[in-house]
């Protein structure tokens, strides 16, 4: 599963529904993946985001190495939105669903991409 801001600023706030998906996920033994994007999104100061920082070392965090395909999905859609693009390659290449809480920019994005395109799910 690919983890976009919205998950990540819950678990800085020690949201119980993240804990709560947190749990299912380590039952179902689900990969937790994000991207440096995403990160830089949600990340002000280390030294108040315990709770993040902690999770973030328990997860994988992939960096930003895809401009062109980033830059080629941008152009078919239209949009703009450089992180919200980046995640979708990335859970493209791995073959991953998406968890965000901006569904209705991220399904523009993967509407593009017919049927191997990745799931997205709203949270909360």
């Amino acid at each position: 599963m690919i983890l976009d801001a919205g998950f990540l600023i819950s678990i800085d706030r020690s949201e119980r529904t993240a804990r709560t998906f947190l749990t299912a996920a380590s039952r179902s033994e689900t990969a937790l993946h994000t991207t440096h994007p995403v990160v830089a999104q949600v990340w002000r100061n280390g030294s108040r985001q315990a709770r993040l920082s902690a999770f973030l070392k328990s997860i994988t965090i992939h960096p930003f190495e895809d401009g062109r395909p980033v830059g080629r999905l941008l152009a078919q859609t239209k949009t703009a939105d450089i992180v919200d693009a980046h995640l979708v390659i990335i859970a493209l290449r791995l073959g991953h669903n998406i968890l965000t809480g901006d569904p209705n920019d991220l399904t523009t994005l993967t509407a593009m991409l017919g049927p191997a395109a990745p799931t997205i799910h709203a949270w909360p």
